[in-house]
């Protein structure tokens, strides 16, 4: 076999490779042993069809086009490797000359991984957000601490904010009940926002037994989206009394004696989540800035794949979920179609960006991934996606998707090479300096945090985390389309 390159673009090659015809005899006979085992010829016992007999009666064309379409992805293959190409995704194949009994010609056009230079990262420079844990936020942690364990009893007196009404709910539009409009017995805090627009206005005021009437637009239902009359009726009203700030309360809602050690405490856990908050933060801007270092080709094909698995994950998985379609979507948000197209591009191309450049660094840096890394980073994709870890182990088995899970890993420990070496202050100008278990926690979470999967070959049948980035993998031996 005889091939050859021919670089198109800096992310996409031509392959032109010529078949000797004696190399396609294995394949030849594996294609008269399949049409021996499908077809009957009378006067022969099945499978024992002569070769001669099947050209005959079936044409040896068909026999060409099996042998051909069976030969084809080995070739291909063999002509990636003796080409040293990293390629993406499945090739467009064009036979360009089949001549029984003296050869194969055929060329395949296939996106390639573009060589990036690593540009000089050790000057790069970030500012993040202080770790300061103020007397207030504490206060607000307890004071949550404390709703939590709020209890309420009967009063009778007119409903105020912050009290409980349960309430008897009927909603018409156009004058007709709606069959899903009609509740009772509903507790509903006043203020808190949790049921329709208006309702806080219509309870105020009104004791146990009244009644109130207001125009609303429903939020959910057959009539979503629909202004509806509605009629409330207060049942009951509660006042909600919250416990005493005391050791006593620090007792019953902790494992603490006193209050002091009860905020003692909570003042730590905040300052772990904002030195947390600090490390990702540092990560995020850290990647942006190396991204704007760099030079990064992007194949066409490659992005648009990504685009649209993006929105196909968005809109059948996240969006299904939520039971919201896409344009429902764009509405909440407040973006336009336009907007939305421009978004998800400007991601995509970031997601590719970001997995090119890591990955050529992992390979510079000699990178690898341990079993105990990967088991860790598997448990928090299975915690995030909400399987349990034997479930998602097995999803990401069963999907073929453990690659993914490495080159995830591999790449965050590639980031984390490059925060170590940047200067990171925060904003009051003190240096930065992130602790070893902060590192490892955000390098395990690099593809999430961060955005940066990027489809070599997209899967949406992949577990889980494929409702946010599809899976990726370099394909050098997939069945060529011919």
């Amino acid at each position: 076999m005889k091939s050859a390159v021919e670089t198109l673009n800096p992310t996409r090659v031509r392959l032109t490779v010529e078949v000797p015809f004696e190399e396609l005899k294995d394949s030849l006979d594996a294609a008269y042993k399949k049409i021996n085992q499908q077809v009957t010829v009378k006067g022969f016992r099945k499978g024992k069809i002569p070769a001669r007999v099947i050209d005959q009666r079936f044409g040896r064309g068909a026999v060409l086009e099996e042998a051909v379409n069976d030969a084809l992805p080995k070739f291909y293959t063999d002509a990636v490797n003796e080409g040293e190409l990293n390629v993406l995704g499945q090739p467009d194949v064009d036979i360009t000359e089949l001549k029984d009994g003296e050869l194969l010609a055929f060329t395949a056009e296939v996106d390639i991984r573009p060589t990036i230079e690593i540009p000089d990262y050790s000057g790069i420079e970030v500012v993040v957000d202080s770790v300061e844990v103020t007397d207030e936020d504490v206060e607000k942690s307890v004071e949550q601490l404390r709703d939590r364990f709020a209890s309420t009893s009967p009063v009778e007196r007119a409903a105020a904010e912050g009290d409980v009404v349960t309430i008897d709910l009927e909603a018409k539009v156009d004058g007709e009940v709606l069959p899903d409009g009609v509740a009772s017995e509903v507790e509903y805090t006043i203020g808190s926002g949790e049921l329709l627009d208006g309702i806080d206005e219509a309870v105020t005021g009104l004791e146990a037994g009244g009644e109130a009437t207001f125009t609303s637009e429903l939020k959910g239902g057959t009539a979503e989206g629909k202004a509806a009359e509605v009629t409330v009726k207060v049942i009951r009203v509660a006042a909600r009394e919250l416990p005493a700030l005391d050791d006593e309360f620090a007792q019953m809602a902790s494992e603490f004696d006193t209050l002091d050690e009860l905020k003692a405490d909570s003042r730590k856990r905040l300052e772990s989540m904002k030195q947390y908050d600090q490390a990702t933060q540092a990560q995020e801007r850290v990647l942006d800035e190396l991204l704007k270092l760099a030079e990064v080709p992007i194949p066409e094909k490659l992005l648009a794949d990504e685009i649209n698995t993006r929105k196909h994950n968005l809109e059948h998985h996240q969006l299904g979920q939520m039971g919201l379609d896409l344009a429902k979507y764009l509405e909440i948000q407040g973006k336009t179609e336009e907007e939305f197209e421009a978004e998800t591009e400007e991601q995509a191309v970031k997601g590719i960006k970001t997995q090119f450049i890591l990955d050529e660094l992992v390979n510079k840096e000699k990178l690898n991934v341990n079993q105990e890394e990967l088991t860790e980073h598997l448990m928090r994709r299975a915690q995030s996606s909400g399987m349990s870890p034997d479930q998602f182990a097995q999803a990401v088995v069963e999907g073929g998707q453990v690659p993914m899970l490495v080159g995830e890993v591999a790449r965050g420990k590639a980031l984390a090479v490059v925060v170590e070496s940047a200067k990171v202050t925060d904003t009051n100008g003190q240096p930065v300096v992130l602790d070893d278990d902060e590192e490892a926690a955000d390098s395990a979470d690099t593809a999430d945090a961060t955005d940066t999967a990027a489809s070599d070959t997209a899967d949406a049948d992949a577990p889980a985390e494929a409702a946010d980035a599809p899976a990726e993998g370099t394909d050098k031996g997939g069945k060529a389309d011919a």
